[in-house]
């Protein structure tokens, strides 16, 4: 019954490549440092030169959605005029954009 079954021979192993396991793991660290972490450090040095060009008389739309008129700067907090005699502070950071003059005068 020799002939049914075929014999298994041990096949010759190459030596093992340094380079057959680590090439694919930089191909994939490039990859998520060009799609993922280089874009996010590129938007927190954008919102943070937002945030230090902060001055009053700015018009600003917070993160929570609040447009108001900066009418006071300090190192971390900032005061929005939401509507006449009606003044809130914020942290500095919970802005997320500057928009143009008037946007808040037309609301």
């Amino acid at each position: 019954m020799d002939f049914l079954i075929s014999s298994a021979y041990a096949q010759d192993v190459p030596a093992a490549d340094p380079f057959g396991f680590f090439l694919p793991m930089i191909v994939i660290f490039v990859a998520f440092y060009f799609l993922l972490i280089r874009p996010q450090q590129k938007k927190q040095k954008a919102h943070a030169a937002l945030i230090g060009a902060l001055a009053t008389g700015d018009e600003v739309l917070t993160a929570g959605g609040v447009l108001g008129k900066v009418t006071a700067v300090s190192d971390h907090y900032a005061t929005l005029q939401i509507a006449e005699n009606v003044e809130i502070k914020i942290q500095k950071s919970t802005v997320s954009a500057v928009v143009p003059k008037g946007t808040f005068d037309a609301a």
